[in-house]
């Protein structure tokens, strides 16, 4: 079946970093885009960052763009989010997951890492 397990979320001071990371089994990873999404206590999950499935094309939200940058590597079918300058605000639960190229929804996720900025 397939697994998403998500890692390297914790507690960092603001203007700090983390990198996640997104080790997938159970698919063909190249044949997935891949994408990080969030959940603040009290909101709706919300969209973070994508990456196609070679990895040539990012998009990202305007909240994290300047800051966060995405990346995939497919020999390891692992995905990774590299969080700069955090803030506060991007305080979440982190989940990773996968949309197969050509199909309109996100199909698999993972259970997600906390990620805690303090001011």
């Amino acid at each position: 079946q397939v697994q998403l397990v998500e890692s390297g979320g914790g507690l960092v001071q603001a203007g700090g970093s983390l990198r996640l990371s997104c080790a997938a089994s159970g698919l063909t990873f190249s044949n997935y885009i891949m994408g990080w999404f969030r959940q603040a206590p009290g909101k709706e999950r919300e969209f973070a960052a994508a990456i196609t499935w070679s990895g040539g094309g990012t998009d990202y939200a305007d909240s994290v763009k300047g800051r966060f940058t995405i990346s995939r590597d497919n020999a390891k079918n692992t995905v990774y989010l590299q969080m700069n300058s955090l803030k506060p605000e991007d305080t979440a639960v982190y989940y990773c997951a996968s949309r197969r190229v050509g199909s309109s929804g996100y199909h698999y996720w993972g259970q997600g890492t906390q990620v805690t900025v303090s001011s």
